[in-house]
């Protein structure tokens, strides 16, 4: 259920694939939602079309995760944690990422033709 926005610099082309199958993972390894719940897009920006915080170089990566309310603090730490494992094997160093949990309430998710999440069923456990 999670939607999610990476955003990196060129030193990722050839390698894109590998990028979003990480963040995928790691969302699966920490909050359980199941395998085939995707929706993981990649921005790749030329230094010209990017400001990154001093002392960053282009392997700057943000990663903006959008999933309903209601996972523990626990399953927060997990995620951070995995993401910044996966992308350091990728070649990001973890002083150059950054990653932003935005959790709009159940009501606030239009699911299944425009009907409220916290209206249906999704298929599998949010408040890991």
């Amino acid at each position: 259920m999670p939607c999610v926005r990476i955003a990196t610099g060129p030193w990722i082309v050839g390698r894109e694939r590998d990028m979003l199958e990480a963040v995928q993972t790691a969302l699966v390894e920490a909050f359980k939602i199941p395998p085939t719940d995707r929706d993981v897009v990649l921005d790749v920006y030329e230094p010209h079309r990017r400001l990154v915080p001093g002392g960053r170089s282009d392997r700057f990566t943000r990663i903006e995760i959008i999933g309903i309310s209601a996972r523990s603090m626990e399953a927060k730490r997990a995620l951070y944690r995995i993401l910044a494992d996966k992308l350091e094997h990728l070649g990001v160093p973890r002083r150059e990422t950054r990653f932003v949990l935005i959790e709009p309430m159940p009501e606030n998710w239009g699911v299944t033709g425009g009907v409220p999440a916290s209206e249906v069923n999704l298929g599998f456990k949010i408040d890991v």
